[in-house]
Order: C-alpha cells, then structure tokens, then sequence
C-alpha cells in the first residue's frame, strides 16, 4: 500500500465515524500523508453577533483538517494542544478551505500547521496543532492488507 492509499483509507475510516465534522458541514477534499484539506461553505448557523464566522467553527475545520493529517498513517494520533490565530474575519457565504500540513514528526509527537483560507485567497487564521500517537490504527492493518 502506497502511503497515499493508506493515508485515504486512514481518512475514509475516520470519516465514517466522524459526526462532527459532517454535522459542521465540512467536506474532506484531499488527504495524504502528512496532509489534509477540508472545506466548509459557511452558513446562517455559523455566524456569530458580530455577523462573522464563530470563531469556533474556523477553529472546528482547521481542528478536523490537523485530525485527517495526523492519522494519515493509520497511527490512532491525537491532539495534546492548538492554537489559533484569527487574521480575517469570514463571512456569511465564504468558502473556508483548511489546509493542513505536518511539519515535523519525531517518535510520537507531531506539529502540524493548517491554514484556513476563503474563496479568494484570503488568509483567515492561522492554526497550530500538536500531535501525540496512541496505541492503535485507524483501520485493522496486516500482512494481508
């Protein structure tokens, strides 16, 4: 198994079982190794008082992006913490595209930045993710897979 067919295999079991992020509305566009890029068009229910994007539903996407990305090796991964950054607000009607890459990985523990843009390129926040591996797979692997 190349490690792109595993890392979509990784993304097809996590997304089965995934309810939130659907419930969200994000949708899983892309996924390798080390790598995942969801989107999500935001809607009525995802804007604050201020007439913007919850915060927490930005942090939501870039979140689920940095899970797809760190499990892409069927390693059951896990986050230990993330931060954010907000840099633009998004709006009713955006397109939010969460980019998430991993940019260092060493035994257990992985750092992982995702990038959420809007339709136009507009860069929206800034996430960083830290990552720890657990006991288990994403998917029953063996030598027969």
């Amino acid at each position: 198994m190349t490690p792109k067919e595993r890392a979509e295999k990784s993304a097809a079991a996590m997304w089965s079982d995934d309810r939130a992020s659907g419930w969200f509305g994000m949708e899983l566009l892309e996924v390798d190794e080390g790598r995942a890029v969801l989107a999500l068009t935001v809607a009525p229910q995802h804007v604050n008082g201020h007439g913007i994007c919850h915060g927490g539903v930005t942090f939501s996407l870039a979140d689920s992006a940095f899970a797809f990305a760190c499990n892409s090796r069927n390693q059951a991964t896990v986050a230990q913490h993330n931060t954010i950054t907000y840099v633009a607000p998004a709006r009713l009607g955006d397109r939010l595209t969460a980019t998430a890459r991993e940019i260092s990985l060493t035994g257990r523990s992985g750092i992982t930045d995702v990038t959420v843009t809007n339709q136009n390129g507009v860069r929206i926040a800034e996430f960083r993710g830290a990552s720890r591996a657990i006991k288990g797979q994403v998917f029953a692997e063996g030598e027969n897979t």
